[in-house]
């Protein structure tokens, strides 16, 4: 893609693109899938905003802000949307405040419909120990997919370095139970790639990943992890769950 695109990219995002329906967006997948599978992190973010215009977003766990940093830089002012599920740890809230008052961003934080006291009283305290797939749905899954209803595309960080389960992700894939383009920019990226570009460019990192935590999720959920062990053995540690059910 050239300089025009990306201008091109840029002013898509004051307009109001009207959605496509799920046979052209699923034909969308099948032609730029491969097409962009090999590009730049850049320029998958660029096909993204110059296609789907304000119906383009990025969704953030508040890790760190490589994803955001990467997006913002070609579409400042992009819609970035943060799960607060009202389990997070403060580092993971300060380091979403801090990417809301640094960065070119618009940052959009969705909450449950519930809050924790409410879903104690409905379905038991400590929802997340009886049952942790359902804990997930109700602050996780449903609330993103309910937002997620104001775009036709959204990028997440996805990266098939983390584990074993995410090798197969696809650069610009298919989320057919959301009916969105799922596009994961740093799809390829190894670790190594994701610490250099860090340090290049002074990228917002939560605390905890210094701290042991190397995927960082809810507090009652997330547990340190031994050096060389997966790095995302610390996420529902003694259990068979490896996902929240955002990315399955």
């Amino acid at each position: 893609m050239t300089a025009a695109t990306t201008t091109t990219a840029r002013n898509n995002r004051g307009t109001d693109t009207t959605g496509r329906s799920p046979e052209e967006l699923r034909e969308l997948v099948s032609h730029w899938g491969a097409e962009l599978e090999l590009a730049p992190a850049e320029v998958i973010v660029e096909w993204a905003a110059a296609t789907f215009g304000e119906r383009f977003c990025v969704t953030s766990s508040m890790g760190d802000a490589v994803l955001t940093d990467v997006v913002s830089k070609v579409v400042p002012g992009i819609d970035v949307l943060f799960l607060d599920t009202g389990y997070h740890f403060v580092e993971t809230i300060g380091t979403r405040d801090a990417v809301e008052a640094t960065m070119p961003v618009n940052l959009i934080s969705i909450t449950p419909v519930q809050s924790v006291a409410e879903q104690d009283a409905t379905y038991g305290k400590d929802l997340y120990k009886t049952d942790p797939d359902l804990c997930c749905k109700l602050r996780k899954v449903e609330p993103l997919a309910e937002r997620l209803a104001n775009y036709d595309a959204w990028a997440t960080g996805l990266r098939r370095a983390e584990t074993k389960n995410r090798v197969i992700a696809p650069v610009i894939g298919w989320d057919a139970r959301k009916g969105k383009v799922k596009i994961s920019p740093l799809a390829r990226w190894s670790d190594e790639q994701v610490e250099k570009y860090m340090a290049d460019n002074g990228v917002l990192v939560n605390p905890l990943v210094y701290d042991g935590y190397p995927s960082i999720g809810c507090w009652p959920c997330t547990r340190r992890v031994a050096p060389g062990d997966d790095p995302r053995s610390g996420r529902w540690a003694g259990t068979n769950k490896t996902e929240c059910g955002i990315h399955s």
